[in-house]
């Protein structure tokens, strides 16, 4: 599975651009919470209503500004469907698939880099993980969904960091049936397991 290409709306690319630009600023020094379709609007010099024609929701106006190649929800979505006994092993194929695909790798790096920059805790942890990686722990039914998704992401972030970004081996370079088998149990447990009470 190599995920989804996110398709864009047309309009003037400069206009477009600054958008982006004030969003990605935004999201940057305010968080998602701090951020407003409003305030983006009015550093960019256009109306809202321009923004929401552009991009939608604020949901999607963080993903255009983060330069993801495919639309993680709809990956997610795919992965969440069928019983939540696999859905680790399900998880890992489809990340795998994109992350290990040639035509979408180089913009993922991008974005990981972005993370790890100045202000991309705040990408992370009030944007990334809210949008996207916490509402699938409600969509699978799951208890304490905030807290599992939370230890999910935080195998996924070090699988990224030194798979991809610092291609450490032999991570690097392990095949993916074999860093299945190795992460899954550990995600399933994650989200289906007994955890420590908070």
């Amino acid at each position: 599975m190599t995920g989804t290409a996110r398709g864009r709306r047309p309009g003037a690319p400069d206009t477009r651009a600054a958008v982006l630009a004030a969003a990605r600023a935004s999201f940057a020094e305010r968080g998602f919470r701090g951020t407003t379709i409003r305030a983006v609007a009015s550093t960019a010099g256009v109306d809202p209503a321009l923004v929401h024609h552009y991009f939608g929701t604020k949901d999607d106006l963080f993903l255009a500004a983060m330069e993801l190649p495919v639309d993680p929800r709809e990956v997610i979505a795919h992965v969440a469907s069928g019983p939540v006994e696999e859905v680790a092993e399900r998880f890992l194929t489809a990340f795998l698939g994109v992350w290990d695909d040639p035509a979408i790798q180089p913009a993922l790096l991008t974005v990981a880099r972005r993370v790890i920059e100045p202000g991309g805790d705040r990408l992370l942890s009030e944007g990334f993980l809210p949008v996207v990686v916490q509402p699938v722990g409600a969509l699978l039914g799951l208890d304490r969904p905030e807290h599992r998704m939370t230890l999910v992401a935080s195998q996924v972030i070090g699988l990224i960091l030194m798979r991809y970004v610092l291609r450490v081996e032999p991570l690097a370079s392990l095949p993916k049936e074999a860093v299945i088998a190795t992460y899954a149990p550990t995600i399933q447990r994650y989200l289906t397991g007994e955890l420590p009470d908070p």
